[in-house]
């Protein structure tokens, strides 16, 4: 067995909870990859246990999140405002994960972690709408465990092909590691550079609170729209006078301003 399998199977479940940990903390290190050697490292009974795996894949997903909820729960919307700035998904993310939220409730951690960004922000929202931490752990456990599962199923499945890319890694010696690092650093930029020109577009069609307000004062006001959910509404019913929502019938031939949370 070579030297890189041996150095996977002896450290690889804690990998694993290190690795899922930092993934559902906010730490753009995706875990799925992860999951998926170590289930192909599973298939033959000597290596790794499955079980293990999906232990340690499942209580370091509720531990981090169960973090994030408690944050939601003390600081309600300002944690996920935070949670944007650290983390390398747009800001939008919010938005999305607060309509699925609001359609699906706690059901819809079932599925959170297979939609990118999703996993990360649905913990705090849960916390800030006040849902309950018994009823928030078993529907965030499920859903680690129907994650997890599926990517060790998928490793089990084509463990032969995986058993091919190790040898290859291994005869790359400590390139190897340049080459991991290498992919590593490309998907970091890659949402890095999402997150750029998300803000680029901001700027460009942003109007800022100032410039909205002497509008208004020299009565050429445009048409306020609040793209709040209703459920942010709700936590803060404060809104620009005049404000419409997208549900109600809008003007045609108006100059439109949008703001949101």
């Amino acid at each position: 067995m070579t030297e890189l399998v041996q150095l996977v199977i002896r450290y690889g479940v804690p990998l694993v909870f290190v690795n899922v940990f930092l993934e559902q903390i906010g730490v753009p290190v995706p875990a799925v990859p992860t999951l998926i050697v170590a289930g192909a490292l599973t298939r033959g009974g000597v290596r790794m246990s499955s079980t293990d795996v999906l232990i340690a894949a499942v209580v370091a997903s509720l531990i981090a999140d169960w973090i994030w909820f408690l944050l939601g729960r003390t600081y309600g919307y300002r944690i996920l405002r935070t949670l944007c700035r650290i983390s390398l998904s747009p800001d939008s993310c919010v938005r999305d994960t607060e309509v699925r939220f609001e359609r699906w409730g706690l059901r819809s951690l079932l599925v959170a972690k297979f939609i990118p960004g999703f996993s990360t922000v649905a913990p705090p929202l849960a916390g800030a709408a006040g849902r309950s931490t018994a009823s928030f752990l078993l529907f965030d456990g499920i859903g680690a465990l129907i994650w997890a599962g599926a990517a060790v199923a998928a490793g089990r499945a084509f463990h032969r092909a995986i058993d091919r890319v190790l040898l290859a890694l291994e005869n790359l010696g400590w390139w190897s590691a340049v080459v991991l690092g290498a992919l590593l650093a490309l998907v970091v930029l890659a949402k890095w550079a999402q997150r750029r020109r998300f803000y680029k577009q901001l700027r460009m069609a942003r109007v800022s609170v100032d410039e909205l307000k002497t509008m208004i004062d020299r009565g050429d006001a445009p048409l306020v729209i609040d793209a709040r959910s209703a459920a942010a509404r709700k936590r803060d019913p404060r809104r620009i006078p005049g404000a419409l929502t997208p549900d109600d019938t809008l003007p045609a031939g108006r100059e439109i301003v949008v703001y949101c949370t």
